[in-house]
């Protein structure tokens, strides 16, 4: 049931940030764009209500419970900038808004420290989501396969942080980010 949720939600997240946008720009009603985009929080709202309805009512936790905590995290951290990304782009291709800029060298460098912020962000909500459900079902055997959970949430921030590392020491070009557009 959880999976089934998670996939419905990130389904219905997604449709509610495009509807959003194209009600914004196609269809030239921004109040109506903006009521869209509201829903997508809402949307993670609802997941967590699935989830805490499914383990309160006596269900016993999985790996898609985690992976709920997971997404909750990523999408309440990176949900505004997943709407910028995506506004930036719709704007340019159907309203004659500025094309995407293509970050190089330290301005590249500076997102991907902000990333590893973000991430850091999507890790405490997640584990916290995790904590708190092994907490309040009190169940170790019902919550077991959650505890797993944090090890992969601490791979996820080095993996980011490591990342960040990597184009602080060797910089994002120009030269490499002609040579990736024109390859495509």
């Amino acid at each position: 049931m959880i999976l089934t949720g998670i996939v419905v939600c990130e389904v219905l997240f997604w449709g509610a940030i495009l509807s959003g946008l194209a009600a914004r720009y196609l269809l030239r009603r921004p109040r109506l764009g903006a009521g869209l985009l509201i829903l997508a929080p809402v949307i993670d709202i609802v997941l967590l209500a699935l989830v805490a309805v499914d383990l309160f009512g006596g269900g016993t936790a999985s790996w898609q419970h985690g992976l709920a905590a997971i997404y909750i995290g990523i999408s309440v951290a990176y949900g505004k900038r997943m709407v910028t990304w995506a506004d930036v782009r719709f704007a340019h291709r159907f309203a004659g808004g500025p094309e995407p800029e293509q970050l190089t060298g330290t301005r590249y460098s500076i997102k991907c420290w902000r990333d590893v912020l973000l991430t850091g962000l999507a890790v405490a909500i997640a584990a916290a989501i995790l904590g708190a459900i092994i907490f309040l079902v009190n169940d170790s055997e019902r919550t077991a396969a959650l505890s797993g959970y944090f090890g992969i949430l601490g791979i996820i921030f080095a993996v980011d942080l490591v990342w960040a590392l990597s184009y602080t020491v060797w910089p994002k070009s120009s030269i490499d980010t002609v040579q990736n557009s024109t390859s495509h």
